[in-house]
């Protein structure tokens, strides 16, 4: 290849391909000598490209983190795929903006070759609501916010942050996972005073000042972050709670709910109570209605009032 701008541009492609090359398979792969490889990774270090060198059998080169991000030369399934999955974070609340410019400036530099196939992907795929199970609105999470949480689970840090819209005193936790569901964000983590483990709205987090402090980790008991999410959140993370007592036996509204939205108990052998929990009462009154089951109304004495007022509708119906 002796067109020495198109050698650099295949040459950087390479090094952004794996983690390490030697002169020797680079050379191969551009069809040049192992001196004129050298010569170029000289060119793209003059070009601010971080080019890192090691020595010895396992030696090599390797494309460093830098002060600014280096072209991203891809493919082409690669760069159909990343528009794909661009067009898809636009649903992510939080991220729409952040993924409509990546997008905006990768179309702009699609070949013409590709913009056909990428057009025809957006022109044939929908995508349909994906909170289906409340009518409360998506929770707008700041990605700076996922940034600062990530990096101190990542770096095993305290974080502090405060809650949004409370006056109780900050809070200092040890972070130990970032879980997403129904387009929401929760952190996992542990009050290093007390011992509990709790979970935490992410849109709901005001990160203070990073800590620098970091925490020897500590196993959470039953080790299934995903399970105890959805433990919490069915018993404390919803906006409204209601505490039911159902006419079925245990295991049988186990079956009928997600457990995320209930916990449920057995008070005998044909009887259950369940708590559950949801953005709103209206939620609660159409989910309890499609277990289809008798139930009785402990609290709130609100969704007593919503369900006679329901009763009559659908009595009218």
């Amino acid at each position: 290849m002796s067109d020495t701008p198109a050698r650099l541009l295949a040459l950087l492609s390479l090094l952004q391909s794996r983690p390490l090359w030697n002169g020797t398979e680079l050379a191969a792969r551009l069809g040049v000598t192992t001196r004129t490889i050298r010569n170029d990774i000289e060119r793209l270090r003059g070009l601010d490209y971080p080019v890192e060198a090691t020595r010895g059998a396992v030696g090599g080169y390797r494309l460093g983190a830098g002060g600014k991000l280096p072209p991203l030369l891809l493919d082409d399934e690669e760069a159909v795929a990343v528009a794909i999955g661009l067009r898809a974070g636009r649903g992510v609340s939080g991220l729409e903006a952040s993924s409509a410019r990546a997008l905006a400036k990768l179309e702009q530099v699609l070949p013409p070759r590709l913009r056909p196939t990428v057009e025809a992907v957006a022109s044939v795929v929908e995508h349909a609501p994906e909170n289906t199970g409340t009518d409360a609105p998506d929770p707008e999470v700041d990605p700076a916010v996922l940034r600062t949480i990530a990096a101190a689970v990542h770096d095993v840090e305290w974080l502090r942050f405060d809650y949004r819209d409370s006056a109780d005193p900050p809070l200092l936790v040890e972070p130990y996972r970032l879980l997403a569901w129904q387009r929401r964000w929760y952190l996992v983590a542990r009050d290093p005073a007390t011992g509990e483990w709790d979970i935490h709205r992410a849109d709901r987090i005001v990160p203070r000042m990073r800590t620098h402090r970091r925490f020897t980790p500590t196993p959470l008991p039953g080790g299934d972050y995903t399970a105890f999410t959805m433990r919490r959140v069915a018993s404390s993370g919803w906006n409204v709670h209601a505490r039911l007592r159902i006419d079925a036996p245990a295991q049988a509204v186990i079956d009928r709910i997600n457990p995320a939205v209930g916990v449920v108990e057995a008070v005998t052998e044909t009887r259950s109570v369940l708590v559950t929990g949801a953005d709103s009462l209206d939620t609660i009154a159409a989910y309890v209605g499609m277990l289809g089951m008798d139930f009785t109304v402990d609290s709130p004495p609100e969704l007593r009032v919503l369900l006679h007022r329901l009763a009559g509708r659908y009595a009218r119906a």
